[in-house]
């Protein structure tokens, strides 16, 4: 990628956390050096524009469990693009991620081992164990790889979750690897002293859930908060 392209990034959105989003978008903008487009992924808007059609899946934690995968198509499969949740938080430049970009592979993700042993979590919602676990939470998209040309509208409304969140349309020769500090899970990923990870996933449940206030590293995602507070409106205090 060039150094002057703009860096375009999609984010997950869910009504229940929506100030999750904002801090998400605070921390990716604060850090970057680079300029950013980031555009939420809202699931009533992608119905009312005819693209997504589902219907409610009882395992589907949020709101974008499945929306996330228009990112191709939203992006005219064009160009490389980040899609993340927004339980995320950031604590680097979110161009150190963009340079590791290798045209051989149709995505690049972490590559989770990821077993939870909660069976719940966020606000009560359960907590399920699947193959490749989190590996769409975070994906460098290769927008326009021949094989993401699959996810159209359709299939993206038609196909089952293991074929999307388990990349099945993909060989696994066109998965590229990130660095796990790029998807550092909360409650799962090694704690190493004296280090904070670059992207922070927050994914049993963040700080803005009554029963994840004292999570690791929740003191920066509420330093993170307070900064967007003191910019905002009273509902982020």
């Amino acid at each position: 990628m060039k150094r002057h392209d703009v860096l375009k990034i999609f984010i997950g959105w869910d009504s229940r956390e929506e100030v999750a989003y904002e801090v998400c978008i605070t921390s990716l903008r604060r850090h970057s050096t680079r300029s950013l487009e980031i555009t939420p992924l809202k699931q009533e808007e992608l119905r009312r524009r005819g693209l997504y059609s589902r219907s409610k899946d009882p395992l589907a934690s949020t709101e974008f469990t499945y929306t996330r995968f228009l990112t191709p198509f939203l992006s005219g499969y064009r160009g490389w693009v980040l899609f993340v949740d927004c339980d995320f938080l950031f604590t680097a430049d979110i161009a150190g991620l963009f340079a590791m970009v290798d045209e051989r592979y149709a995505v690049m993700c972490v590559q989770h081992d990821h077993r939870p042993p909660e069976r719940t979590k966020m606000d009560g919602v359960v907590q399920t164990v699947y193959p490749r676990k989190n590996w769409s939470s975070l994906v460098l998209w290769n927008c326009a790889h021949f094989a993401n040309r699959i996810l159209t509208p359709d299939v993206v409304n038609g196909k089952t979750g293991a074929f999307l969140h388990r990349f099945q349309w993909l060989k696994d020769s066109e998965i590229g690897v990130l660095p796990e500090t790029w998807n550092w899970l909360e409650g799962w990923s090694k704690v190493v002293a004296g280090e904070v990870p670059k992207a922070i996933h927050f994914t049993r449940g963040g700080p803005w859930f009554k029963n994840w206030r004292d999570v690791t590293f929740a003191d920066l995602w509420y330093a993170e908060r307070d900064q967007l507070a003191q910019q905002s409106s009273p509902a982020y205090r």
